[in-house]
């Protein structure tokens, strides 16, 4: 039943959504899937990095293995006229436990070909939000060089990780969402407020704490406080407005 959550949950929320795969090529190896749900008249892209090891499973059909808060909840950007990518991987990319290899070279490299490739095809304001182990493939790439920070307009992290960090070059707008009752020793509540309260005053930086929903499973997954279950609306509508005001 997993596999079909996605295209159940656009149908739902949204018949005048497009989903579309695309493989991003990386060089000789394995390419970098993606899925594009998009909408008639987009006004900006949000680009999606789920938590865990990354791995979603994102199938030729458009349909997507992972039940990841990403998932349940990308038929929701097109109310606001913004399309979104979910970005898949074709390696674990790891966690806190295992190691985390959203540093590596190659990873950030294949984010940067994702953000050209979707620039190219849709010539929009580019956004990157990364929820739980994805806050540190956010926060990674922005820290990697000025000149890929200057491809995107501004970053969201969600749920984020205790180690994950900005540089103080970083100057593109940062928005932080954390769910109040997050119970996971590995993204605590500070670890938004911190990458959030220690920015440079002269840079836009923002903390967003969404309360309610339920909890259900280890308290580090997708389905638990951490993962927004069922505050999945009030996560996108505050991300959404972030992006559309700035």
């Amino acid at each position: 039943m997993g596999k079909y959550l996605l295209a159940l949950a656009l149908c739902l929320f949204n018949l005048s959504v497009l989903a579309q795969v695309f493989d991003v090529p990386h060089a000789d190896e394995a390419s970098t899937r993606t899925l594009l749900v998009s909408t008639s008249n987009p006004r900006a892209l949000v680009v999606l990095f789920p938590g865990g090891g990354g791995m979603v499973g994102i199938f030729d059909n458009g349909s997507v293995r992972s039940r990841h808060t990403f998932v349940r909840s990308m038929g929701l950007w097109a109310q606001y006229d913004i399309d979104a990518v979910l970005v898949d991987t074709p390696y674990d990319l790891g966690d806190l436990r295992r190691g985390n290899l959203r540093g590596r070279e190659d990873h950030l490299t294949r984010v940067n070909e994702v953000i050209k490739f979707y620039q190219n095809k849709l010539h929009l304001p580019i956004w990157i939000f990364g929820h739980s182990m994805g806050t540190s493939t956010v926060t990674n790439y922005l820290n990697f060089s000025s000149s890929l920070a200057a491809q995107v307009k501004g970053g969201i992290i969600a749920g984020t990780i205790q180690t994950a960090m900005l540089n103080d070059e970083v100057s593109v707008p940062i928005l932080a969402i954390h769910h109040k009752d997050d119970a996971c020793s590995g993204t605590p509540v500070s670890a938004s407020e911190s990458i959030i309260f220690n920015r440079p005053k002269k840079f836009i930086s923002q903390l967003e704490i969404v309360d309610g929903g339920i909890s259900q499973g280890n308290v580090c997954d997708s389905f638990a406080y951490h993962g927004f279950n069922q505050t999945e609306p009030e996560l996108v509508k505050r991300a959404a407005q972030f992006i559309l005001s700035h």
